[in-house]
């Protein structure tokens, strides 16, 4: 099977030490399948974000060696790097359970790239005290990736209450005025935390790939 209209970024990795990802949601499983196909035939690691149950299902029958992670809601084919030595290099942080999804594909991403993470669930600013209960567990991580709905409020104390680089994910959670995560988004965008940076609504990926590149930055061998 081909697919004529797509043009994979084959030396992503070379270029930038990263995995192309697949986006999904807007796609077919026929031409998921045949993306998936290309890499496995150039030795390259396959990923697909953002793929529904019945995609995948009809992904996986195609293509028995893909793996399923539903979490995450994400496809990989081909062989995932050894999971490094604690500690682990990122912690990721969710404001609620209702982040998990996002916050399982943040740490794909990563784990995709052969990079260490230490989810930290649940430690939302409804009850600051659980958050600063984990501070001692967080001061090994290199980078701290926090994702959170509502008013987005979490990266924001995060980053005024620990040295290492911050990236906050808006999650698309919360009650009407929340939009969707618009609410989230721009509450980190306007915080007051020096150097805190933000991604996009929802975008664990875009996440991962931040905290990828400041890791790249700090030493040759992410995975050290």
């Amino acid at each position: 099977m081909t697919t004529p209209d797509a043009r994979l970024d084959l030396r992503r990795r070379q270029r930038l030490g990263m995995v192309e990802a697949v986006w999904g949601e807007h796609k077919t499983a026929d031409q998921i399948i045949a993306i998936l196909e290309s890499f496995a035939a150039a030795g390259e690691l396959g990923l697909a974000t953002r793929v529904d149950p019945e995609k995948a299902a009809r992904v996986c029958e195609a293509l028995p060696a893909v793996e399923l992670h539903a979490d995450a809601r994400c496809l990989t084919l081909g062989a995932l790097p050894p999971v490094p030595a604690s500690p682990a290099a990122v912690a990721v942080l969710s404001g609620g359970s209702s982040d998990r999804t996002v916050v399982a594909e943040v740490s794909l991403a990563l784990r995709c790239h052969g990079i260490g993470v230490d989810p930290v669930m649940d430690v939302g600013v409804a009850g600051l005290h659980r958050l600063l209960d984990q501070l001692p567990r967080l001061a090994t991580a290199r980078i701290l990736i926090a994702c959170a709905g509502m008013e987005g409020a979490l990266p924001t104390v995060l980053a005024g209450l620990v040295p290492q680089p911050v990236i906050g994910v808006p999650v698309s959670v919360g009650y009407g005025i929340s939009a969707g995560g618009r609410t989230a988004l721009e509450g980190m965008l306007a915080s007051c935390a020096p150097g805190l940076t933000v991604v996009n609504i929802d975008n664990g990926y875009g996440a991962a790939m931040a905290a990828l590149r400041m890791l790249r930055g700090c030493a040759p061998d992410a995975s050290s």
